[in-house]
This record gives C-alpha cells, structure tokens and sequence, in this order.
C-alpha cells in the first residue's frame, strides 16, 4: 500500500517545493518527512491531507492536495478575517456593542455563547463575539457575524480576492445542520489554508492592531487540545483553528481538522494543516493522527536547529 502511496505522490505531484537552494540536511528532513508521514497514513481508514509552510524559508509541502476537503468550523478562521477587514475599513470596531437576540441562540448546536447567556436579548462587544467563534468555536456565535457582515457570499468573496482558489464558503452553520451534504459545500484544500495562514502571519491582511487581537485569540483556542498541540512541549505556541464533524450512520466521521501556527524553539515558526476526512476511526484516533503527524514535523525541524 506504500509503494502505491508514493507512485500516487510521483504522479500527482502532490509535494510542492519553492525554487530554494536546499542544504544537504534540509533535503535529508524532507525524505525522512515523506517517509515516515506516509508510513504512519496509510495505516489509517481514513482520507488525510496535509499541508506544511516553513515560515521563514517559505519552503512548502503538501500531501493529498488534490480533492477538496469539508472544512467545518476551520472556516471560522476566515470569517474572523473578513470581519476584521471591515474592522480595519472603518465600518466596524471591536468595541461597538452586538445585540443577540434569543432567537440568535438556537438550540441543539454547540454553542457556549448560549450557555453563558441562556436568555438572549444582551448586548456584547464585537471582540468577545469573535473570540466565542473561534477560542471556542461557538456555531451561533458565527452565524451572528455571517449576517454582519452580509452573509457567506460576501466572506466567499473576500477569501477570493486573497488569491484562494480551491476555498468555498457556501453555507452557515444553521444551514450544515440542517441538511448533512450541505457541510461539503465549505470545503479548501490543505495548501490553500497554509497559504493564508501565511499571508496572516506575514501582516498581508490585517492592521496590526487586527492582527495582534485575532493572534491571541487562536492562541486561546480551548478546542481541540489532543490535536496539533497534543504531542508538543508542554507551553509550545499553537496558534490555530479547530474543525469537528458528526458521525454517519455508517460510522464515518466527515472531518476532523486543526490548523495553524506553531512557533519552534528557536523562535521560527511553521503554519501546519491536518485534515482527516471519511473516517472510520473513533474521535480519539482522528484527533491521534493530527498530533503525530504534526509530531513528525515538529521533530523533523527541531532536529535542523
């Protein structure tokens, strides 16, 4: 099954690499990468992509990059984008008071705005309402800033303009929960999302003011802590987004996703994203796949410093 990975890989050419002068050593890391990456995977039931930037070098890599992966509440990243765009334009303030109706807080969906305001009808500052959609990833939460800032077609348009191809975002989350097949319709790739990943951490996007408020935000994300961050040094900088799907019927798991920044201990920092989609393994072993995977790079790079 291996060897079949890697003819798949030649064929494809899935691994992407900028026009660098590569070091004897950094072209050591990148076999021993593909190797014990694609070791690990294809023991898994499950689709797994994945995408890696080196910060500094902007050396790339990307594993089964070629379909389309269900994003789920990664797309929350983003959003957060868009709204603060408009934060930087002027026509919003992370201080301007939002009003949540108890209407705005539906049921049945994940949502610790609710649990906190149970009773709706208050009033609360845009900066808090993006940290509960993405510290915590909070379904009603971004539903609220969808309509505020003109809906999924208006942040479908502005991911474009970023220069990303292979993103979509279609729908919201009361809409996903609705229908199953709707959640496919928000969909990148793992190239695409590093790539804004980079632009994020590169100040291509946001003020610095925006940029510094949405950095502590995913570095106070509380979801996911047994995925990029679960295998790394205790205190390690993970700056990232988490996705999570239901189960079918059928035992597959759509998408269990994490992606994100991690700085290493010399300082540098690498934008990583897990996707694991269709899966037949439980919870556990999805979040399991991510924090190897981001294991297997982080040891890769420590070993170069």
């Amino acid at each position: 099954m291996l060897a079949d990975i890697f003819r798949l890989m030649h064929f494809k050419r899935i691994f992407i690499f900028l026009p660098f002068i590569l070091s004897s050593s950094l072209l050591l890391a990148q076999r021993n990468l593909r190797s014990n990456i694609f070791t690990y995977i294809s023991t898994k039931n499950a689709e797994i992509g994945v995408a890696f930037y080196n910060l500094q070098t902007g050396d790339t890599l990307t594993i089964s990059n070629d379909k389309h992966y269900p994003m789920q509440s990664v797309y929350k990243f983003p959003l957060a984008l868009a709204v603060l765009h408009q934060v930087d334009l002027g026509k919003l303030s992370l201080d301007q008071k939002i009003f949540v109706s108890k209407a705005d807080l539906l049921e049945d969906t994940w949502s610790p705005l609710r649990e906190k305001y149970p009773q709706g009808n208050i009033e609360i500052p845009l900066s808090e309402l993006i940290d509960f959609t993405v510290a915590q990833s909070d379904n009603n939460g971004c539903d609220i800033l969808f309509r505020l800032v003109g809906g999924t077609k208006k942040v479908h348009k502005y991911i474009s303009k970023l220069g990303l191809k292979n993103t979509a975002i279609k729908a919201t989350e009361q809409e996903m929960h609705a229908e199953w097949k709707v959640q496919f319709t928000n969909y990148s790739t793992p190239y695409d999302v590093v790539c804004l990943l980079e632009k994020f951490h590169q100040k291509h996007i946001l003020s610095d003011s925006s940029y510094a408020f949405l950095w502590k935000v995913m570095k106070n994300t509380v979801t996911g802590p047994k995925r990029l961050k679960g295998l790394l040094p205790e205190g390690t900088i993970v700056v990232h987004k988490t996705g999570t799907s239901g189960t079918s019927e059928q035992g597959i798991t759509t998408a269990i996703n994490d992606v994100g920044i991690i700085q290493l201990p010399n300082g540098e920092y690498f934008a990583l994203t897990v996707f694991v989609c269709n899966s037949k393994e439980s919870l556990a072993e999805n979040e399991r796949i991510i924090a190897e995977i981001t294991k297997i790079f982080w040891d890769e790079l420590v070993k170069l410093h």
